[in-house]
């Protein structure tokens, strides 16, 4: 088997939340479970959009890189 075909995908991990106290809860509680996939944090949606499509101060986002985790505060700002 080609070690190239081998190769592992890195799970990134999206948090979407605007209470400081919930984020730390959240980061903290991935921590004890011994997570260690990268976390983006945002703070509202519109950020959120901003982020999966990569737009706006996220327009370096290569094409195709997607987050494979969206953990998603239901009451946020903006949208």
């Amino acid at each position: 088997m080609d070690s190239g075909a081998a190769k592992q995908q890195r799970v990134e991990i999206l948090l979407i939340e605007d209470n400081p106290d919930d984020v730390s809860l959240t980061l903290g509680a991935l921590k004890k479970g011994k997570v260690s996939n990268k976390v983006h944090v945002l703070k509202d949606g519109a950020e959120a959009l901003d982020f999966i499509f990569g737009q706006g101060a996220y327009a370096h986002r290569r094409e195709g890189e997607h987050v494979q985790l969206i953990l998603l505060d239901l009451n946020l700002p903006k949208i």
